[in-house]
């Protein structure tokens, strides 16, 4: 039993004691209070690794994930973006998240370049690995889906040698009807190095996850430089990180919230292995400029530019008690209100009526009342909805019509491939564009309707990229996006930021046939064939055999008596005489009557044809 202990003991302080120099993990959480009530939580967990070491030998991993470390090698990735979300982000009322991801499922990878038709099979790979590994139906990812965008998306890691990449070498696909679950969770908090055992993961209680109004799981693999601002050396970054947006409960009049309420549990500690485990309370908000109370007090308060963080060391604050429970809370009562929106956000909807024709619109909003932006907007229609870019309008408010810089379209394929639209035109300065195109749909063969073909088909959410003028039109959530949150911003208040946010996904309804009349017409069928034929059938081939009168018990008495059966036959013949002998008599009588009523009669009556009584 001792020889077990020992053992035990080595291989914990294997596990979290001896982690190589390669690699290092960064576990941190953002909280940020709402104007409007709302409270938006980010946790972000992120391992950095020499990217040549588990390259070169294939066989060595530590902190880095051994499962994503494969993928990456044996598809030969060079970055990968991967989003399961439920729910929609509002930018208008919750301003812009750290991470943005449209509703469903994205995934987008930029390949090492090689021949095109390596670079689709090395995606169909990674497609069914990724799906195996998260339990997603990214499976259902494909030809049909599958764009290759060339003005949206850029490498968001760093690019050896400053060389501009083959846009050929990325692919996009998304699936806004993708559900996320608990299965969703569950491998992809094994991919931590504490697993769900220890640290922030702690706090990821499913179940009030999944209650939130919002909650989005992503991760990202991306080189990044090691040193900053010469990046003489790059790392392969892998980020884990979950937002979620809570509503706490109204408490006499104050909206407060905990760690415990807001998660169901407090934090037990840091993880073992995490060399920086940090929670990050932003209090720049206008709302919370009054009086409050956070308590613990935290580690420490910084402000800049963009914003007030009160930052807490776990480890810290950890030892010597038994938990670390972050409240807020107000002293006096707090009259919520609309959020200012953003500088850059916009709505989407269709246009049209009927089931034949139809259209799209989508509203651009600049707030910006000084500065124009420059915005690349894209949009991915499946192959049944047939677009018309000769239909295609961009108007300001007053009807201005806007000529785009830059137009890239790529037509759809029945059965084989999306329609594909981008665009870069410039948004004047408090301004909104309007966008819109019209199109078609498609009839589909009966086979190609899903189970629920009433609901409609998901259209997945345009993509608007952009660099805005000035990162302070930011809040500090914007900057967290690096290992060390509040101290990563690499832009300055005045430099340019990009941004990239999404619009709602679509419901369309496309023409359906009646899928009652097949079980009508089998029903009807069915039934003919089974009355007409089944009797006609029955009368062919079924032999009549005549049976035998089965014999009583008084049959046989009879039998075996001869008095009683020659009795019966004399009783039988009798009772035929007598019937014979009451017919006759009725016959006798009847014309006996008839003879005496013509007997009775007048002449007069006779002539009359009345009966003299």
């Amino acid at each position: 039993m001792k020889i077990v202990s020992i053992i035990s003991v080595f291989l914990l302080s294997f596990e979290y004691g001896f982690a190589s120099d390669d690699d290092y993990f960064i576990e941190e959480l953002y909280m940020n209070p709402m104007p409007n009530g709302f409270v938006h939580s980010h946790f972000q967990f992120s391992i950095f690794s020499n990217s040549n070491l588990f390259r070169s030998s294939g066989q060595h991993y530590d902190l880095f994930p051994k499962a994503v470390g494969q993928i990456i090698e044996s598809h030969d990735v060079k970055e990968l973006h991967l989003s399961l979300t439920q729910g929609l982000w509002r930018h208008d009322k919750w301003g812009y998240p750290v991470r943005s991801s449209p509703p469903g499922a994205e995934l987008w990878a930029w390949f090492n370049e090689t021949p095109a038709r390596s670079i689709d099979e090395s995606w169909a790979n990674l497609v069914n690995s990724l799906s195996g590994l998260f339990c997603a139906s990214l499976n259902f990812i494909d030809a049909t889906n599958t764009v290759v965008p060339n003005l949206s998306f850029r490498p968001s890691g760093v690019v050896r040698g400053g060389e501009c990449p083959d846009q050929d070498s990325v692919r996009y696909a998304s699936l806004p009807k993708e559900n996320v679950c608990t299965e969703n969770l569950t491998p992809w908090q094994k991919l931590l190095p504490c697993n769900s055992k220890a640290g922030l993961s702690t706090l990821l209680n499913a179940i009030r996850l999944y209650n939130a109004h919002y909650h989005t799981l992503t991760v990202d693999v991306q080189p990044v430089c090691q040193s900053y601002p010469a990046c003489t050396s790059t790392v392969l970054r892998l980020t884990q990180s979950i937002s979620v947006v809570f509503r706490p409960t109204l408490n006499a009049g104050h909206q407060q919230w905990s760690l415990q309420s807001l998660f169901d549990r407090p934090l037990k500690g840091s993880c073992p292995l995490a060399v920086k485990s940090y929670i990050h309370v932003d209090i720049s908000n206008e709302s919370i400029s009054l009086d409050y109370t956070l308590n613990p007090p935290p580690s420490k308060v910084t402000s800049d530019d963009h914003g007030k963080v009160a930052s807490y060391d776990v480890a810290e604050m950890t030892q010597g008690r038994s938990s670390l429970n972050i409240k807020f809370k107000w002293t006096s009562k707090v009259i919520y209100g609309k959020a200012n929106p953003p500088t850059l956000h916009a709505h989407r909807f269709i246009a049209g009526y009927g089931q034949e024709n139809g259209g799209i619109t989508c509203m651009i909003y600049n707030n910006d009342i000084s500065n124009a932006v420059d915005v690349v907007y894209m949009e991915t229609l499946p192959w049944y909805v047939r677009l018309y870019l000769h239909t295609m309008k961009i108007k300001t408010e007053n009807g201005t019509d806007v000529k785009p810089d830059m137009l890239r379209f790529v037509p759809g394929r029945d059965r084989g491939r999306p329609y594909l639209l981008e665009l870069m035109f410039t948004l004047p300065p408090a301004s909104v564009i309007t966008f819109s195109i019209q199109f078609d749909r498609a009839f589909l063969k009966w086979t190609e309707y899903p189970p629920d073909a009433n609901i409609g088909f998901y259209l997945g959410s345009a993509v608007i990229s952009a660099n805005l003028p000035s990162s302070a039109n930011f809040t500090t959530a914007r900057q967290l996006q690096d290992a060390s949150l509040p101290s990563s911003s690499s832009s300055s208040p005045g430099s340019e930021q990009f941004i990239r946010i999404y619009t709602e996904p679509l419901l369309l309804q496309l023409p359906l046939p009646d899928f009652s009349m097949p079980y009508n017409v089998i029903c009807l069928v069915c039934t003919v064939f089974a009355i007409a034929f089944g009797s006609i059938h029955n009368l062919t081939t079924r032999r009549l055999d005549y049976e035998k009168k089965k014999e009583t018990i008084w049959m046989k008495v009879k039998r075996r008596i001869p008095f009683l059966g020659k009795k019966e036959k004399k009783d039988s013949k009798e009772s035929k005489e007598e019937k014979k002998e009451d017919g006759r008599a009725r016959d006798a009588s009847s014309t006996n009557e008839d003879a005496t009523g013509d007997a009775g009669r007048t002449k007069e009556d006779v002539a009359k044809g009345t009966k003299v009584d």
